[in-house]
């Protein structure tokens, strides 16, 4: 059997995304820049598709910029978002802590042994230097969500800006109430069932954001380079399902993460820990005694596809720099394994997956 849990890397097209999208691949490939009117069918489309993603964040349709993903629109709120410098939380993704590097100023807040980024650790750490606050509303290792009603009241008290990167949390949280108590948001689109390549960032108005990518007047100016049609209309499509199923979403992958962590414990006792607290549904970070990339490998001859962190990072054999930052041992932060469920995972692939982790440990 082949079971697939690494749905917090991608997930696998949607079948009625991928038929939004054929006919902008096919017999309507117009450029949307281009005047004439394949040009402008294409154009049509994405107006359509920013109309309908603006409509589910409850957001203006001028507030999103369409990008080729989730990095790109980390990278363009990290580094062009606001002015001065950006607190940065310790366990964002890896395109967050590389691209503060180049916003001056900038620096790292504290994170709790839980995992998570409390309002009072980013008072703490504000000065009148900082002008924006960056912390994701979900872990991507972890699964942890994080307090963002708080930390954005801490800071429209403080007059600063929150960016906060939703790419894992899109799935099962509440994306309009998060575009409503952040001035940024990013999103990716295979995250939902849409194609690589594809995501959005969300800016609300007043917040001020310069050019990322230069040569082009794509997105209002602020993005060149030709839009990604097809793509825009699926990441639109499988953002609206996601948004409408998320109470579905939550149960179901809720029952099959219990139902094998259960599993898990029983066979494996002590030898297993649970990472994070606060944790969406769909995520199981569990770091074992004998773990790391042995583990995954037993586990991919077994047919069971997991991984040991951000999908990003997975080649590059180094601790967990999330598990790091909750004060866990370098030689603890690389035995964890991120398990992921999703609508199309079973109770069957579950039992066998669950039962394929105690035998790789004996257990």
């Amino acid at each position: 059997m082949r079971v697939y849990l690494d749905y917090a890397a991608t997930s696998p097209v949607r079948g009625d995304v991928l038929e939004e999208m054929m006919p902008y691949l096919t017999g309507k490939f117009g450029n949307a820049d281009s005047l004439h009117s394949f040009g402008r069918e294409a154009a049509l489309a994405v107006t359509a598709a920013r109309d309908h993603v603006a409509e589910v964040l409850g957001v203006e349709p001028r507030e999103v910029y369409f990008t080729s993903g989730g990095t790109e629109a980390v990278n363009w709120a990290v580094r062009k978002l606001g002015e001065g410098g950006a607190l940065v939380s310790p366990i964002e993704h890896a395109s967050a802590l590389a691209a503060m590097k180049l916003r001056k100023k900038s620096r790292l807040l504290k994170v709790g042994g839980d995992g998570i980024v409390s309002a009072e650790q980013v008072i703490s750490a504000l000065d009148e230097e900082i002008g924006l606050v960056c912390v994701m509303a979900v872990n991507n290792e972890t699964g942890s969500i994080q307090p963002i009603e708080e930390i954005s009241k801490v800071c429209r008290e403080r007059g600063v800006l929150l960016f906060t990167d939703c790419v894992q949390a899109a799935p099962s949280q509440d994306l309009k109430a998060l575009c409503a108590r952040a001035d940024a948001v990013a999103l990716s689109g295979h995250k939902l069932g849409a194609p690589k390549g594809v995501g959005a960032l969300i800016v609300r108005k007043g917040a001020k954001l310069s050019p990322l990518i230069a040569g082009g007047e794509q997105e209002r100016g602020l993005r060149g380079g030709t839009l990604n049609v097809a793509g825009i209309v699926g990441f639109a499509a499988a953002l609206s399902f996601s948004q409408k199923n998320r109470e579905l979403f939550c149960a179901h992958t809720g029952a099959l993460r219990d139902r094998f962590e259960r599993t898990i414990f029983a066979r494996l006792g002590k030898d297993v820990k649970r990472d994070g607290e606060m944790r969406v549904p769909n995520l199981s970070h569990l770091t074992f005694a004998k773990g790391g990339e042995a583990l995954l490998n037993l586990l991919d001859l077994k047919g069971v596809a997991a991984s040991g962190g951000a999908a990003c990072s997975s080649h590059a054999a180094l601790p967990s720099h999330v598990l790091l930052a909750m004060g866990r041992t370098e030689e603890e932060a690389g035995r964890g394994v991120r398990f992921s469920f999703g609508l199309e995972t079973t109770e069957e692939e579950t039992d066998y997956a669950a039962s394929a982790v105690a035998e790789c440990l004996g257990g």
